[in-house]
């Protein structure tokens, strides 16, 4: 077989055996394996196991970072396709399983034109993307350090099951998808009977409002050319119909486009619930937690990796967005170190991607087609980079 048919056969056997959060002993494993004879120099994680592989150059030059992500999602597949997840409620939902073979075939590359680098290349092979803060662990253990010597530029992507047409790419310069947070709410009152409600101190009802209220304050606080989000996914409260609890919990989500918006509705969002609370004579206890930053590309990044797709694949497999996305990735938290780019690559597994079931879907199917392009980008970003200097 061929590379591009030996990357289609990693990617369907990572597929069988999903592995979810940190700890990808499997996947690792048959990472080290693909690997096997390159002229690399490999490490693997502490704390997490990851991989990472340092290229090294024929002359002094640059250094440029890949990154692909490995875990899977604990989602029970549904897509009906020939090499389906073999391991209960645990599913590649994602396409980190198309990322991690397309960094494998960027290595084997870049391997093949070694002797005309100059400069070195790490690749990333990074678990716990899907909320372990994998790249943060990664960082933390000296990935962006791992020639020697820091990174110049990094370059990531992730293929989409339904938002572009097969094959694809697109990105846009700055904010390419928000920064995430998570806020708590404990809303603490004094039980009793739902029948003599003036007798207790109901929770339910000011966390009710808490949750409109926060609504109110991203329409009416915020421009409508800062986009903010804040959705309440989880709430929890009482046992029965006709008995007051003592407390009522909930959980959000909050996206934000930048840094400002973050801050102000950190400090917002607190002080509004426990005002609310405080004002029915109930306590709260509220925790705003970061989690993600926003991912920025770099303008002059992002005009490079722009520049590149259309220069391989012609001017058609290359979209400027015209917005950011508000999902959120661990890959910002090294674009906020190293300048850098990220992009998306269309993997429809059909001829119009328009309804098909999208990322993290139990039925979402990505088409393994793409595959070899994306490696053939990964490698062509990092030559023309340290060619750059």
């Amino acid at each position: 077989m061929g590379l591009r048919e030996d990357l289609i056969d990693l990617r369907r056997r990572l597929h069988r055996r999903p592995e979810i959060g940190l700890d990808l002993p499997g996947t690792q494993r048959q990472v080290l394996a693909a690997l096997d004879g390159l002229p690399l120099e490999i490490s693997t994680g502490a704390a997490l196991s990851s991989v990472t592989a340092v290229l090294r150059g024929a002359r002094p030059g640059p250094v440029v970072l890949l990154r692909g992500d490995m875990d899977a999602l604990p989602v029970t597949e549904l897509a009906g396709v020939p090499y389906a997840s073999e391991v209960p409620g645990a599913m590649h939902a994602c396409g980190h399983d198309l990322h991690t073979a397309g960094l494998v075939g960027a290595a084997h590359l870049l391997a093949e034109r070694r002797g005309e680098l100059a400069g070195d290349v790490v690749l990333m092979f990074q678990p716990g993307e899907e909320g372990y803060d994998g790249a943060g662990l990664m960082i933390e253990e000296g990935v962006l350090d791992a020639a020697g010597r820091p990174a110049d530029a990094a370059y990531g992507l992730h293929v989409l099951a339904a938002l572009f047409p097969r094959g694809v790419f697109a990105a846009r310069p700055g904010p390419l998808m928000s920064a995430a947070a998570g806020l708590f709410v404990r809303v603490v009152g004094a039980g009793g009977h739902g029948a003599t409600p003036h007798e207790a101190a109901d929770p339910i009802p000011a966390a009710c409002e808490m949750v409109t209220a926060l609504q109110t304050m991203v329409g009416r606080r915020y421009s409508p050319f800062e986009p903010v989000v804040v959705t309440v996914g989880a709430f929890h409260a009482g046992t029965l119909r006709n008995v007051i609890p003592d407390e009522a919990v909930f959980e959000a989500t909050v996206r934000t486009f930048s840094a400002a918006a973050g801050e102000q509705i950190a400090r917002e969002s607190v002080r509004l619930c426990e005002g609310i609370a405080a004002a029915h004579g109930l306590r709260a206890e509220v925790r705003f937690e970061p989690e993600y930053p926003v991912t920025v590309n770099d303008p002059r990044e992002y005009d490079f990796v722009a520049g590149t797709a259309r220069d391989l694949f012609g001017a058609g497999r290359f979209t400027l967005m015209e917005h950011p996305v508000p999902g959120s990735e661990d890959f910002s938290r090294v674009l906020e170190r190293v300048p850098g780019a990220y992009l998306f690559l269309g993997a429809a597994a059909g001829d119009d991607h328009r309804g098909l079931p999208g990322n993290h879907s139990p039925r979402a199917r990505f088409d393994d087609d793409v595959l070899f392009d994306g490696a053939v980008l990964l490698a062509e970003l990092a030559a023309r980079r340290l060619a750059r200097g």
